[in-house]
C-alpha cells in the first residue's frame, strides 16, 4: 500500500488515499472528486476546473498521469 494525498492528484485536500496501485489509487481520487462535486465544495471545483483545462489536451492530459504514476512508484510502501 501507498499512501498520496488528494492535493497530490491534482485535488484541493489533505485528505490521505491509500492503494496498492496506482489505477486504484486514481479511482480512490476521482471517487472522492465526485463526492466533492456533490456537495459543490469550492475549492475542489476550482482544482475540477483545472483539471478541465488539462483534459482538453490529450497530450498533456497523458504526460500528466504519466508524471503521477511516477511519483506513485516513487513513493515508499506503507
Amino acid at each position: 500500500m501507498k499512501t498520496m494525498k488528494c492535493k497530490d492528484l491534482g485535488g484541493a485536500c489533505e485528505r490521505e488515499f491509500n492503494a496498492p496501485t496506482f489505477e486504484e489509487m486514481a479511482e480512490i481520487s476521482r471517487n472522492h472528486g465526485m463526492e466533492m462535486l456533490k456537495i459543490q465544495d469550492r475549492p475542489h471545483l476550482e482544482a475540477m476546473n483545472r483539471m478541465r483545462e488539462i483534459m482538453e489536451d490529450p497530450q498533456k492530459m497523458q504526460e500528466w498521469i504519466n508524471s503521477k504514476r511516477m511519483e506513485f512508484d516513487k513513493l515508499p510502501e506503507d
